[in-house]
Formats: structure tokens, C-alpha cells, sequence
């Protein structure tokens, strides 16, 4: 089967995309409004951006649902705030990252409604999923339009990593951190680790 993308629907191509690019990690970014509520959502089109300077890029895409039409307060927030932080999902989280991702108004708190902590940052504003195996601090680098999405870049500033997932050198235990994986409208769960090539 061969399909023309140029002559389907939005929707129709995404569920295409979303179904074939995968697994894709998550990231669960907290930010803040100008008045400093707090706001928190998942977003699965996301990947490093840049090794130097360490960078990481999401993609927005526009409001669903009862907010079709309208901006994400993600993006909203980091684009007034220039500041934000990523975690890092694991499947022990994944009740509470769906629970999240709920098509909140803008005055709720996901972090309550989500029933995780909100830890303090370092190096920015916007607090870091305390419940998080790993969190990212960033700036804005910049945001680029396309099309009907926005590709957000950030400079990392601070990196937090909980000492059981940590194995020093700077690597990270990714048997014990189990990364929660986004197929589709489907989750997976990292298992079985091997190097290539494989034995016979």
C-alpha cells in the first residue's frame, strides 16, 4: 500500500506518523504563566536536539478538542517565560503522566492533579516533577513554526538525575529506569536490552 500524504487529512497522517515513528520517549515539561501557575502536559515528539551546546527539542502542536483553535499553555508559557523544565517519564509514572494530560483549563494545577510534587529548580523558575527519575532544566533557545505545530529548542542549564538510576561516568542505568515508550494511542514498556550484533 502506498499513500500520498499530500492527499489525506491532518488526522489521517498523523495516525500514520504516530503509529510508525516509534517508540518515542516523552517528555513531561512543567512550566509557568506570568502570574506563576503552574502548568504540566506530555508531549511525545520530542528528541535531542543538539549535542553542543546540549540542546532538546518538542513539538507543539495546536489545542484539541473543547480548545481547538487555541495556543497550548506550554506554549504560552514558554514562550513568555523563556524557562521550563523536562522529565523524564518512567512506566512507575504512567498513570499520573496520562492523568496529566487531561484537557485541564488553564487555572488547575496538573502538578495537584496529578498527584506529584513540585520540586524546586536550580537554575530556573518553573519546578521539576519531584517524582521524576530524571529532569532537564532549560532555556529558550528558540521556536519555529511549522505549519500548524511549533518546534520548541532549549539550551539544558542544569541536569538532575536520582542516584539509584545514576551508574557514574555520567551513564545512566536504563534497565532501572525503564523509559515509558509512546506507539500510537498505546504505551511500551523498555525491556530486554541487547547490543548488536546479536549471537546467533
Amino acid at each position: 500500500m502506498n499513500i500520498d500524504l499530500r492527499e489525506i487529512d491532518t488526522q489521517q497522517a498523523y495516525k500514520l506518523m504516530s503509529g510508525s515513528v516509534v517508540p518515542r520517549a516523552i517528555a513531561w515539561v512543567s512550566s509557568i504563566d506570568a502570574e506563576g501557575q503552574r502548568n504540566l502536559a506530555p508531549f511525545s515528539f520530542f528528541t535531542v536536539a543538539s549535542r553542543n551546546p546540549p540542546m532538546l527539542c518538542i513539538s507543539i502542536g495546536p489545542g484539541v478538542g473543547e480548545r481547538e483553535g487555541t495556543v497550548k499553555d506550554t506554549l504560552e508559557n514558554i514562550r513568555s517565560q523563556k524557562q521550563y523544565v523536562i522529565n523524564i517519564v518512567n512506566t512507575e509514572l504512567g498513570n499520573e503522566m496520562h492523568e496529566s494530560a487531561k484537557n485541564f483549563p488553564s487555572d488547575v494545577d496538573e502538578f495537584e492533579a496529578a498527584g506529584v510534587t513540585a520540586a524546586d529548580s536550580i537554575s530556573v523558575v518553573p519546578p521539576r516533577v519531584g517524582e521524576a527519575p530524571i529532569s532537564f532544566e532549560l532555556e529558550l533557545d528558540r521556536i519555529i513554526e511549522l505549519g500548524s505545530d511549533h518546534l520548541i529548542l532549549g539550551r539544558i542549564v542544569h541536569y538532575h538525575i536520582k542516584d539509584d538510576y545514576y551508574l557514574g561516568n555520567y551513564k545512566v542505568d536504563l534497565e532501572k529506569l525503564k523509559p515509558l515508550g509512546r506507539l500510537a494511542n498505546r504505551y511500551s514498556e523498555m525491556q530486554g536490552l541487547f547490543s548488536l550484533p546479536r549471537e546467533e
